[in-house]
C-alpha cells in the first residue's frame, strides 16, 4: 500500500518562489514515474512536471524555465521548485506516482493535494 503526502503550499506574491514536497510511504515493485499535477479554478487537472527513475523530465510549456522537478529514489521523495510565480499558477497541486508494472498496479497513486495561491 502506497501513501503520498504533499506539503509546502501557501500564498505568495507574483515573482516570488515556493517549493512543494511529496513523501511516499510503502514499497513499489519495479520502476515508477513521479510527478506533479494541478487543477485551477474552472479547469481540469493538468500535468505540471514528471520525472522518471533515470532522472528524465517532462514539463508543461507554461512552466518551462521556471519550475524544476527533482526526486530522491532512496528516500522515495519528489519536490517541485517553483520560481517567478504568476497568478495563473494558482491551483491545487497534487503529487502523483505512476508504476510502470501495470499488471501489478492497475491504478496511479495520488496525494491529497496542497493549495498554491499567487496574488498581490
Amino acid at each position: 500500500q502506497v501513501q503520498l503526502v504533499e506539503s509546502g503550499g501557501g500564498l505568495v506574491q507574483p515573482g516570488k518562489s515556493l517549493r512543494l514536497y511529496c513523501a511516499a510511504s510503502g514499497k513499489i515493485i519495479g520502476s515508477y514515474v513521479m510527478g506533479w499535477y494541478r487543477q485551477g479554478p474552472g479547469s481540469k487537472r493538468e500535468l505540471v512536471a514528471v520525472v522518471g527513475d533515470d532522472g528524465a523530465t517532462n514539463y508543461a510549456d507554461a512552466v518551462k524555465g521556471r519550475f524544476t522537478i527533482s526526486r530522491d529514489n532512496a528516500k522515495a521523495m519528489v519536490w517541485l521548485q517553483m520560481n517567478d510565480l504568476k497568478p495563473e499558477d494558482t491551483a491545487y497541486y497534487y503529487c502523483n506516482v505512476h508504476p510502470l508494472l501495470t499488471s501489478f498496479y492497475p491504478d496511479d497513486y495520488w496525494g491529497q493535494g496542497t493549495q498554491v495561491t499567487v496574488s498581490s
